[in-house]
């Protein structure tokens, strides 16, 4: 199929026929590089979207205390749910499942210094596991860790806006040094980076939550607890949060179908919302661009049988000779293949340069971050050209092959 003359002959056909030959192969070119722009396109959609799920993994649950909205045992509507470390206990030690479980306090901002720098940033305390939820990446040093919790350490975990916030000109090593929170000093044991689209969480400071009860609270009290399902099916992450608002529902005496009582954000269930979204473009994208190169398949197989038409004659004297016809089909396909191929490919190229050009040139926005066609892409599209130019010379081919030698010989 490959012989060194078939390819004289195909770059002489070619040849003598440039602009049918160009005009062919163009629209299977617009054809593929429609479907990489479109494809690039969608993939950069989908990095915007999955930028905005930062700063937090995406198996996390979050639940946080409300207030009743539906009587429940004679109990009144509008009754405050107050979550305790009892409650965190028992989700932990009866919940199977959650991989890592951590309670918060909400304090708010509170008055922190060092020196004579002053700011006011969001005092969090948590326990060890928040910083695995939260997707924290440490900087320097570490986060809460259990001793800390269990001995009531006064140590702090910052954010780096607060370390460029408080520690300024020559003194900028934040760690080991004491911070004042509301007049009572924490070292800082560890510096954080936050990937979260919004830049306040770089703002956050993380304290055991054990030592803010005792130092600010004076009671048990938490506001929220936490937990990622680790590598549990979207079923399994269901049960195990059904799980958590039977439980509370039992421990605080309201209805477990008040989503009021407690709130329930479930980052799982956004994902597979958005993964189901993004297959449906991706599905969408490929008919569309499947579509436009079948357009380009009917043109070359339409230039392919004018091509037979023109060639009548020789192809009868081949037969006459001796030649078979798998070689005639052979002929017909490789000269469709080649052209399919080699135009398919140039809008290949064209397309991912393109993609690069916009990934480098144009800012990324809130929902549109680095368009690009991966490796499976581009193998994919070189297989589809190939079957392309095999499905657009085959029927010509066929036609080709049945020709025969005496009514061909006739033929003007």
């Amino acid at each position: 199929m490959f012989e060194i003359d078939k390819w004289q002959e195909i770059y002489s056909t070619v040849r003598k026929n440039k602009l049918r030959t160009f005009l062919t192969g163009f629209s299977v070119a617009w054809g593929i590089f429609m479907l990489i722009i479109l494809l690039g396109s969608g993939k950069g959609l989908e990095n915007g979207v999955k930028e905005q799920f930062k700063g937090g993994a995406t198996n996390g649950v979050w639940i946080s205390s409300g207030k009743t909205s539906v009587q429940y045992k004679g109990l009144k509507i509008g009754r405050p749910i107050r979550f305790t470390n009892e409650d965190y206990k028992s989700i932990k030690t009866t919940v199977s499942g959650p991989d890592h479980i951590s309670a918060r306090l909400f304090l708010g901002n509170n008055l922190i210094s060092y020196k004579n720098e002053y700011g006011s940033f969001f005092l969090s305390p948590c326990h060890p596991d928040y910083g695995f939820i939260k997707e924290l990446e440490m900087t320097q040093g570490r986060f809460i860790n259990n001793i800390d919790i269990n001995e009531f350490r006064k140590v702090a975990v910052i954010g780096e806006k607060v370390k460029s916030g408080l520690f300024k000109g020559a003194d900028t090593n934040a760690m080991g040094k004491y911070i004042k929170i509301n007049g009572v000093l924490f070292q800082v044991v560890g510096i954080f980076r936050d990937f979260s689209r919004n830049d306040d969480e770089q703002k956050r400071v993380y304290i055991p939550i054990s030592t803010a009860q005792r130092v600010f609270q004076g009671e048990n009290v938490i506001n929220q607890i936490s937990f990622t399902t680790g590598d549990a099916s979207a079923g399994e992450a269901d049960l195990m949060i059904k799980k958590s608002r039977a439980l509370l529902s039992k421990l605080h005496t309201f209805d477990m179908d008040d989503n009021r009582a407690v709130n329930i954000w479930n980052k799982n269930e956004e994902v597979r919302k958005f993964r189901s979204l993004f297959a449906g473009i991706k599905l969408f994208i490929w008919i569309i661009g499947i579509g436009t190169i079948v357009a380009g398949i009917v043109g070359v197989s339409n230039i392919m049988m004018i091509v037979v038409k023109e060639r009548t004659k020789e192809i009868g004297i081949r037969k006459s000779l001796g030649a078979t016809p798998w070689s005639v089909v052979a002929l017909i396909m490789q000269e469709a293949i080649i052209i399919t191929s080699f135009a398919g490919y140039i809008g290949l190229v064209l397309g991912v340069g393109l993609l690069e050009l916009i990934a480098t040139k144009i800012p990324a926005s809130q929902f549109f971050k680095n368009p690009e066609a991966d490796f499976s892409v581009a193998v994919m599209a070189t297989g589809l050209l190939i079957f392309a130019g095999a499905v657009a010379g085959f029927f010509p081919a066929m036609r080709a092959a049945k020709v025969k030698p005496v009514e061909a010989l006739r033929d003007e």
